[in-house]
């Protein structure tokens, strides 16, 4: 093994300000608890980033899981070496032997962070690749293009050569930005925009609504399944709220108002969730709505569904494509689930021309005369069964990674 650390970076957190040691804390929780397969790692933080001994542990499964971490920008894995000129050589040296292949060009790129060193960073530039050209001889210096750049970070606790920076999540690490609740159907956009909203520091609670026996165990599946991969980004148990919502959809059919039931339903769905964040200590709501993809993502209708709440709206997905969206979704993991052939129930009961331009006044109206929603909706918020979910169901521990009903 060529490297001994790992030096890991944070992103936004840099803007934090008097927040700042709040927020790197909150970093350091995060990385301990999705490192927590590696005991014997040993981690510092420094102003700005950390410092992870592998004290023998191997570096890529470590980097498979920092690569996920919110709050990361970048990390690289780095020989750790005291701040003498000698050590510095000859650990740059190790790591060019060290390679796989010897590549016909390099530059040194120094940084002296730490400035009572004695050489300045154009100077430790040329100390260092000298040394390394008389013991490779079929080495050549290119400062444009190199295939390798050999990087010198000289820190007032040690300088740390490395050549390789990794591509973090970036964001802010989980839950240091609030909680909020997350409306998961079983379809592409919703898990991505709950990854989105993660990347930014929520904490989320995911709620479904289910319409047994119109919609099926397998279509429930699902969603639990999705949730677990969410809850593998989060690094922690995610909660998931299972709403019955048979007979509010029944209701609203019943009603007769075909081209608002989706507006309807959404709004009813909107109410139930509401209650659970004011229950669950959760600041607004998170939805996978994409600005004109179906009739009820059209400005208009999406500010009357929106009118049933008066919790914060966030919409990650907004402005994105469908192709942008489905991309993101493949990449985090959910897509292969999402597409599996079981019905939610926002795909029960579609009219065939539903408003794209629904009037509040009419909406509201509309609701005005099922006199029984409101208790529809308090029964279905006390009926609500709750799932905590971890990604490894398989866990040793007796209950780590058990799914857990309250």
């Amino acid at each position: 093994m060529i490297y001994d650390k790992i030096i890991v970076r944070y992103g936004d957190l840099v803007m934090k300000g008097r927040n700042r040691n709040q927020f790197e804390k909150r970093m350091l929780q995060q990385i301990k608890l999705a490192l927590q397969s590696f005991p014997t790692l040993t981690y510092v933080k420094t102003f700005g980033r950390m410092t992870i001994s592998l004290n023998g542990e191997s570096f890529e499964p470590i980097a498979e899981r920092l690569k996920d971490v919110f709050g990361i920008i970048s990390f690289s894995p780095v020989i750790g070496v005291e701040n003498k000129l000698e050590d510095i050589q000859a650990a740059a040296l190790q790591l060019m032997q060290g390679l796989e292949q010897t590549p016909a060009t390099f530059k040194v790129s120094a940084k002296r962070a730490w400035k009572p060193f004695p050489h300045t960073s154009q100077e430790m530039n040329h100390l260092v690749g000298s040394h390394v050209l008389r013991a490779i001889a079929e080495l050549k210096v290119d400062v444009r293009n190199p295939v390798v750049d050999l990087r010198v970070d000289i820190q007032e606790e040690a300088t740390y050569i490395y050549n390789t920076v990794i591509k973090g999540a970036g964001g802010f690490p989980f839950g240091s930005n609030g909680k909020a609740m997350l409306l998961l159907s079983g379809g592409i956009d919703s898990p991505v925009a709950g990854w989105m909203a993660m990347r930014k520091g929520l904490e989320l609670e995911a709620v479904h609504f289910h319409s047994y026996p119109f919609t099926s165990d397998k279509a429930k599946e699902k969603v639990i399944d999705l949730a677990r991969r969410l809850s593998y980004y989060a690094g922690a148990p995610l909660k998931l709220h299972l709403v019955p919502f048979t007979e509010i959809q029944t209701r609203l059919v019943q009603a007769k108002q075909d081209n608002l039931m989706i507006t309807l339903m959404r709004r009813a769905m909107l109410r139930i969730t509401e209650e659970l964040a004011n229950r669950n200590g959760a600041g607004g709501i998170v939805t996978g709505e994409s600005l004109g993809q179906v009739a009820s993502q059209t400005l208009s209708s999406m500010n009357v569904i929106g009118r049933a709440t008066v919790l914060p709206m966030l919409k990650p997905l907004l402005m994105m494509d469908k192709q942008e969206i489905i991309d993101e979704a493949e990449r985090i993991g959910t897509f292969a689930t999402s597409i599996l052939p079981y019905e939610d129930c926002c795909t029960l009961f579609l009219p065939k021309s539903p408003s794209t331009n629904p009037n509040l006044n009419v909406v509201e109206r509309a609701e005005s005369y099922i006199s029984e929603l409101e208790q529809l909706l308090r029964e279905a918020v006390e009926r609500t069964e709750v799932m905590e979910l971890t990604p490894d169901v398989q866990a040793s521990e007796e209950t780590a990674g058990e799914d857990r009903w309250f």
